[in-house]
């Protein structure tokens, strides 16, 4: 899928949607930690995964951009370090002059106020005012994936994100993901519709059905009776 479909597809939806889809496909949950938000809230992201570990210099970041395309989204692993700022106003200058969606800093970034003047989407944990501590030996394989929280992410993947924060995909699914997701968002809306219209939630899954069947058979979950029944509001 390029860039212009999947920006394109994601704008009516949310990393909510996703992540609900993703359950129903049996594909892992995989979400940023919560602390990493948009610097700059209603912003949103959506592309492909361009991974880099920094290890305390700006090169790993101006490669990355080097090798990255219009659309992508640059993943920066700094283990979650809330010592140091990682990212500050020139790179996500570079960024945007590389033409990329946006950026995802597992750590901290700096010169937020230039940032939010920039545009350009950034999610991170925070701010702090310094910036590298010290110079680390940069890995190997620095530009080949990025560890978020509890899971590693690289080219084969995407990153979406917006004020829910960020949601990584397989690349190779998210055209099946963004299909589940838009029938979910469909439910839930018509669903919103009814409960406004005065026909309550609990009305339109058949809860006492649920309640029912629940006496007869225990083990039942109320996720297996929304498939029943057509429901949406756990998936």
């Amino acid at each position: 899928m390029d860039h212009a479909e999947l920006r394109g597809r994601f704008a009516t939806l949310t990393t909510a949607h996703l992540a609900d889809a993703c359950i129903r496909a049996e594909v892992p949950v995989r979400c940023a930690p919560a602390p990493v938000r948009p610097v700059l809230p209603g912003t949103r992201l959506a592309g492909r995964v361009a991974p880099a570990r920094h290890a305390g210099s700006v090169d790993v970041f101006l490669e990355a951009f080097h090798e990255a395309a219009p659309g992508d989204v640059l993943v920066v692993d700094n283990g979650g370090r809330v010592d140091e700022a990682c990212v500050g106003d020139l790179v996500v200058l570079e960024a945007r002059a590389a033409g990329l969606d946006g950026i995802v800093i597992w750590g901290l970034h700096r010169d937020t106020a230039d940032i939010l003047a920039i545009g350009l989407p950034v999610f991170s944990i925070g701010a702090t005012s310094t910036g590298p501590l010290k110079l680390d030996a940069r890995p190997e394989d620095a530009l080949e994936s990025a560890t978020v929280g509890e899971w590693t992410v690289g080219r084969a993947d995407v990153a979406l994100g917006d004020d829910d924060g960020v949601l990584f995909v397989p690349a190779d699914r998210v055209g099946e993901l963004l299909t589940l997701a838009e029938g979910i968002r469909d439910t839930e809306r018509r669903q919103a519709e009814r409960i406004r219209a005065g026909s309550s939630l609990r009305e339109q899954v058949r809860f006492d059905l649920f309640l029912e069947r629940r006496r007869e058979n225990p083990a039942l979950t109320f996720r297996e009776h929304l498939r029943a029944v057509g429901g949406a509001i756990e998936e």
